[in-house]
């Protein structure tokens, strides 16, 4: 499988030649290229349309903050854009990963190249703050339109900064700081569990058969 993606990784590496060179990692049998973000909708393009690629379909688009990863300290970035792709006629895969700064992360979007990256890269945006240039509708996707920051950030907090609830007095949806205290649970031994009846019984009898003998 290695040689196989070290293969379309020399496919890969001599299609994208006179936009920029590529950095490519074949680990767990998978190809990882790493773009500029400059390039990046150029590189799409190129997967997509080059015949010996014909990366036709994009299987996932997402965010991923790497905090304080060692990636993050080579690349001097903490955020990246990931896109995973597929290529139904010559059944292979690639990543393609572009790194975003810290304090703007911001890049291009693909949704001229793959119009189903609309939905994923409003989920970067609502989950990571990922900011997709051109896209035609960059709104907020799983949380509510008044909620505040992007809960997979790693310095997200544990328990949200505000929580939604309705209130019958005012008779709509009101927001408030959280209320709820962190806890950490402990784990519940449960001793009488029917399902081991039976065997206890067994093993009682036995016991007693034992000391009669004895």
């Amino acid at each position: 499988m290695s040689q196989y993606y070290s293969g379309l990784s020399d496919k890969v590496n001599t299609a994208l030649a006179s936009i920029e060179t590529v950095q490519s990692v074949v680990a767990h049998g998978e190809l990882t290229i790493e773009v500029s973000k400059e390039n990046l909708v150029q590189i799409c393009q190129t997967l997509r349309d080059h015949k010996e690629l014909a990366f036709d379909t994009l299987v996932d688009a997402c965010g991923v903050d790497y905090s304080t990863y060692e990636g993050s300290k080579i690349h001097h970035a903490r955020y990246a854009s990931v896109y995973h792709l597929l290529s139904v006629a010559n059944n292979h895969r690639i990543r393609v990963r572009t790194w975003l700064d810290d304090d703007f992360p911001m890049v291009d979007s693909v949704v001229s190249i793959w119009n189903g990256a609309n939905w994923f890269e409003r989920e970067a945006f609502d989950m990571f703050g990922i900011l997709y240039s051109g896209h035609p509708d960059l709104r907020r996707l799983l949380t509510d339109y008044g909620f505040i920051g992007h809960p997979l950030r790693k310095d997200f907090p544990m328990v949200g900064q505000v929580e939604m609830r309705y209130d019958a007095n005012k008779q709509r949806v009101i927001y408030e700081p959280v209320t709820i205290e962190e806890r950490i649970n402990i784990p519940r031994i449960v001793r009488d569990d029917n399902r081991y009846a039976e065997r206890l019984v067994t093993a009682k009898t036995e016991e007693d058969s034992q000391g009669d003998r004895a």
